[in-house]
């Protein structure tokens, strides 16, 4: 286990240098190409889920009200896959649409027709000015693909602290009572990106209640992890679509979620759920653009999971291919960097992300020391708006594509990085003292 290297002096930060610069030159040789990148499902568990493509017989297209799958129509999605989703995503059936196969296309629309029009009971469009954009709330470290839709639509990112239990909430009650602008705040609730933080009870109730300046504020509570357990507890967090329509604020979230981890990722069904208003807002919109989903695919998931527990056992086996290579991370942080003062990792119940946090001004360092060397990571910066931590700390790992045995050893590679990086910071510190 390596010794605190912030404790070291000079002669000796000098020593540990250059045995990590050769263990580094062995990295290199070693001609490794490695991928931590993106949070994508490995093909054992696409494999979980091969039954889907023969799920329906050739006869079995009528759900279960007779409707015949094969045609036009049907805006919200069959009701029995919303019936089946209705629970791990907290939202009545009723007021559930089960849409295409990308949850992120869900939160596109919705934000690009807030931009257009307006939301349900708002005061207008959100196109912004030059000197008054619209601003949204950013919980750092975050998703990237949450600030490049803000990107998108020129609104201004806000970020906020992401604790343990989630949003620093004194930060973000202060800050959505006091300006209009901030029309909304994207939540991963449960398990979130890339920490692996799940918002404890207080924290939905507060943002629930919470007093907005902005009269059509949202939450974009993007619950992508609802059911995607890495341990035998089953995290749940509270009922944010409950809490909102009893502090009188029933509008106030948009939430989103999908299959695409849970199936196949490319050929999921995402669902958005609210309340009432909300839901005819978007249907009315999406109208425009589709006369109906892909209601062929939404049967065969029914056929595929049949019901809750169907559901629940398919997530425990996608468990057992996932778990491990999370407990693989977790062994070789613990035996290459654990003592070392220089890095710290989140252990997560759920989700599919690992967040590293390595010394201030070294993340970007390792990441390149990493792609030398053939293991590639997610850029650094890519968890805060606009691509910029302004620590240079944050460092996103993703193990649940490669094999476990690439994981340890992409792993091990990042911990070399890491230290190196480590020594060349402290030494420079050293020397302009």
């Amino acid at each position: 286990m390596p010794v605190d290297l912030t404790e070291l002096n000079a002669e000796e930060l000098s020593a540990r240098h250059e045995e990590y610069l050769k263990a580094y030159a062995d990295l290199l040789n070693e001609g490794l190409s490695l991928d931590l990148t993106r949070g994508k499902p490995a093909p054992e568990q696409l494999d979980l889920s091969t039954g889907l493509l023969g799920a329906l017989g050739e006869d079995d297209y009528r759900s279960a009200d007779g409707t015949d799958c094969r045609n036009y129509g049907g805006p919200r999605g069959l009701a029995e896959i919303r019936e089946l989703f209705a629970g791990f995503l907290q939202v009545p059936a009723e007021q559930l649409v089960a849409a295409g196969n990308s949850s992120l296309a869900l939160m596109h629309d919705s934000l690009s027709y807030a931009v257009l029009d307006g939301v349900a009971g708002g005061p207008g469009p959100w196109r912004g000015t030059t000197d008054a954009p619209v601003a949204f709330l950013c919980p750092v470290p975050g998703y990237d693909r949450h600030f490049s839709l803000c990107d998108r639509f020129g609104i201004e990112m806000i970020p906020v602290p992401l604790n343990d239990d989630g949003p620093d909430m004194a930060v973000v009650e202060e800050l959505v009572a006091a300006d209009p602008r901030i029309k909304g705040m994207w939540c991963v609730p449960k398990y979130s990106n890339p920490t692996g933080a799940t918002y404890s009870p207080e924290v939905v109730r507060r943002l629930a209640t919470m007093e907005t300046a902005a009269p059509d504020f949202r939450l974009f509570w993007d619950n992508a992890y609802a059911v995607h357990h890495l341990t035998d507890e089953t995290v749940e967090i509270a009922d944010v679509l409950a809490l909102c329509a009893e502090a009188g604020n029933p509008d106030r979230p948009f939430v989103f979620g999908s299959t695409s981890k849970i199936t196949l990722a490319g050929a999921g069904v995402a669902f958005f759920g609210s309340s009432p208003a909300n839901v005819e807002w978007l249907l009315k919109r999406m109208s425009y653009r589709t006369i109906g989903p892909d209601k062929v695919n939404q049967l065969r998931h029914v056929r595929f999971l049949r019901d809750a527990e169907g559901l629940a056992a398919h997530m425990r086996r996608h468990r057992s291919i996932v778990a491990p290579k999370f407990e693989a991370v977790r062994e070789v942080l613990e035996e290459t960097l654990g003592g070392s003062g220089v890095a710290e990792w989140t252990r997560p119940k759920g989700g599919y992300f690992i967040s590293l946090d390595v010394l201030d001004d070294c993340a970007a360092r390792v990441v390149r020391l990493a792609k030398d060397a053939g293991i590639a990571l997610t850029p650094a910066g890519a968890t805060h708006p606009g691509g910029r931590d302004p620590r240079d700390r944050n460092i996103r790992l993703a193990p649940t594509f490669p094999t476990i045995e690439e994981v340890r050893g992409a792993v091990r590679g990042v911990a070399t990085c890491v230290l190196l990086a480590a020594t060349e910071r402290l030494l420079e510190k050293v020397g302009s003292r």
